[in-house]
């Protein structure tokens, strides 16, 4: 089922999460908050960079969501594998704590969205809004490869 799609009530909408976090309560929490979204997520929590590079390897994923500050590994570090990956990923910096000037330059540098902890309603619109979007890049890219002949 398209990620923009709307599921039947009761019928949870398939969502692939690779979740950047160190705290697997927060994961929890998280994974909570997408199913009462109407979601139903697969995930997998990774906390260091070898374990993320690792991930993308081997998975395809429909969204990110990465805490931005954890012991040895960061969202702007996690940003930045997927940038060199080349790939058009929902990325959504969820946090306890961020002042506006670092999720403002965290999205500068192609974070799509940002998310505090203790403001988790706003998860769900904003993962739906980002999956929406993706889907309009990828029809885009995929008019645009059409029209080159490729």
């Amino acid at each position: 089922m398209p990620a923009n799609s709307k599921a039947s009530p009761g019928k949870l909408r398939p969502l692939r999460v690779l979740l950047v976090e160190d705290s697997q309560s927060d994961a929890l929490l998280l994974v909570h908050t997408l199913k009462r979204g109407n979601f139903g997520p697969a995930w997998e929590r990774v906390d260091t960079r070898e374990a993320m590079q690792s991930n993308l390897e081997k998975r395809v994923w429909d969204l990110i969501l990465a805490d931005h500050s954890m012991p040895g590994f960061s969202a702007p570090e996690a940003l930045e594998l997927v940038k060199r990956r080349n790939l058009d990923i929902p990325f959504i910096i969820v946090s306890g704590h961020i002042d506006e000037d670092t999720a403002t330059a965290a999205m500068r540098a192609g974070a799509h969205d940002y998310v505090m902890k203790d403001r988790l309603a706003r998860l769900v619109p904003a993962v739906e809004r980002e999956l929406r979007e993706a889907d309009v890049r990828a029809d885009l890219h995929r008019g645009d490869d059409s029209v080159a002949g490729r």
